[in-house]
């Protein structure tokens, strides 16, 4: 896999994991510790595409 096949895989992932947060943040019994779990996943995978994206730009 490409560096830029693995970065738009990480976005895709990212994007993904914002939709779950806001259904999770819209639903009345959403849960704490899901959101801040879902937050954690979206901040790991943020690093890692800048961390690829500074890498490309090299």
């Amino acid at each position: 896999m490409t560096v830029e096949a693995h970065l738009a895989t990480l976005k895709q992932k990212h994007g993904s994991l914002e939709e779950q947060l806001h259904a999770e943040r819209t639903r009345p019994s959403g849960k704490e510790q899901t959101i801040v779990e879902l937050k954690r996943q979206k901040l790991r995978l943020k690093d890692e595409i800048e961390r690829l994206q500074a890498k490309i730009s090299h």
